[in-house]
């Protein structure tokens, strides 16, 4: 990472002349947000290990400590990273309550996600494939890109809940296989982090009502007329590189899909 001292605190000047574009200002302090964020894609610190305090990055980036301390406010807001008074700030990690629950939306009707505990898994399939068109582009592949391509069921006190297809880019998830996907005991973001150094940010979503064709209601064991939530997610590590592309049909007949809006 650089340590050369950076100089943003006033504007650069537009150049002059025809067709001369004005450069685009970019406050100290996001300047210094971006180069952490680049420590972490390069994996300087790792999920769940301490960054170095403010007063240290403020020396090695030759700004104010309040600099230092507005960039990494961002990334913890972000939830990027994670503050723990009195010791520090950490990578934030999947391993961690708080921020795996960001990533889990289908909560039970009664009670709480933490009391039911986590979800049997039942993998379907996994397998290397080539990636199709719509994959490719969501993953921003190439198309016949090598995907790692999975279908498993999520179920809860033994009623799948969840019929999920999943693909991943090969190259980054190379090896991975239905034994990993089945046994990891934590949230299969956590794995990806600890088995591939992949961190998922962030993701987004598209949410519709449909109705399961019959391979789909046989594997969740409803009639074929049952409405299902249909969610498809794209998940994202730093710098909105796409990493994973998961379609999940979900049942809602004992559980609803929870969204915390800020």
């Amino acid at each position: 990472m650089s340590s050369l001292p950076l100089n943003a605190d006033t504007p650069a000047q537009p150049t002059t002349g025809a067709g001369a574009a004005t450069p685009a200002f970019s406050p100290l302090y996001q300047q210094i947000k971006g180069l952490i964020l680049q420590s972490l894609q390069q994996g300087e610190w790792k999920p769940g290990e301490a960054i170095p305090s403010e007063m240290d990055l403020a020396a090695r980036f030759r700004v104010s400590q309040g600099t230092v301390r507005k960039a990494i406010d961002e990334l913890a807001a972000e939830n990027l990273v994670m503050r723990r008074q009195g010791k520090g700030t950490f990578v934030a990690t999947h391993a961690e309550q708080h921020v795996q629950y960001r990533f889990l939306k289908l909560m039970p009707d009664t009670g709480d996600a933490r009391v039911e505990g986590r979800a049997q898994r039942q993998v379907i399939d996994c397998k290397r494939v080539r990636a199709s068109a719509d994959v490719a582009r969501a993953l921003a592949l190439r198309s016949a890109d090598p995907v790692i391509q999975a279908r498993r069921v999520l179920s809860f006190a033994g009623v799948p809940t969840i019929l999920e297809d999943i693909w991943l880019p090969g190259q980054a998830f190379k090896g991975l296989t239905a034994e990993q996907l089945a046994s990891y005991e934590g949230p299969t973001y956590a794995m990806f982090e600890i088995d591939f150094g992949v961190r998922m940010v962030r993701a987004e979503e598209k949410i519709r009502a449909v109705l399961p064709d019959a391979e789909q209601a046989a594997v969740l064991m409803v009639a074929p007329g049952t409405p299902l939530l249909s969610v498809e997610r794209i998940a994202y590590t730093y710098n909105d590189v796409p990493m994973e592309l998961r379609r999940g049909l979900y049942l809602t007949d004992t559980h609803h899909y929870r969204n915390e809006l800020s």
